[in-house]
């Protein structure tokens, strides 16, 4: 059955939390596990607006706690869809965390998530294709690609000497 094409705007989420006492380590920092859960619900809510299915987790990219996020500050989750492969999704979820009394803002964290639509029974479900717009939603979109076929090399799923887009990146297509 064949999807129709879904815009990235149609799907995108921003979510807003207020780092609570209850979500700070003994430095009175927002917990990794905690901005992770984050992460994964506005995510998780964006690739259930693309697919209108029920979605699961697959994968996480590598999330860097390099730039702590302090107690009291308003983190700010932006999650938009980059691409869709038959029943799969990539979501790209930015985190910005301010300090409203301070009036500073920054990017914190950023990650990519790959999440799996299913029906009812748990079986994956073809979703529809994405329709990128922005030059920052085709940038991403164009990267998605790359970006998949590293993570099925990495989990064993595929072979690298079939990964196209990676070899394309490291090989001149000339001397193979």
């Amino acid at each position: 059955m064949a999807h129709k094409k879904k815009y990235v705007r149609e799907s995108k989420v921003t979510m807003t939390e207020l780092v609570l006492p209850n979500d700070t380590n003994t430095l009175h920092n927002l917990m990794g596990g905690r901005l992770m859960h984050w992460m994964d619900i506005a995510s998780a809510i964006c690739a259930q607006k693309h697919s209108n299915r029920i979605v699961v987790t697959a994968s996480v990219d590598n999330i860097s706690f390099q730039k702590p996020i302090s107690l009291g500050d308003v983190v700010t989750l932006q999650a938009q869809i980059t691409r869709a492969f038959n029943s799969s999704m990539e979501i790209f979820v930015k985190v910005k965390s301010e300090d409203v009394p301070g009036g500073t803002s920054e990017v914190t964290h950023s990650a990519f998530f790959t999440f799996v639509a299913v029906d009812q029974g748990g079986r994956p479900i073809d979703v529809p294709e994405v329709v990128p717009e922005t030059e920052e939603e085709k940038e991403l979109f164009a990267g998605a690609l790359r970006r998949r076929q590293l993570r099925l090399v990495l989990a064993k799923r595929m072979k690298p000497a079939d990964a196209n887009e990676l070899k394309a990146l490291f090989f001149d297509n000339d001397h193979e």
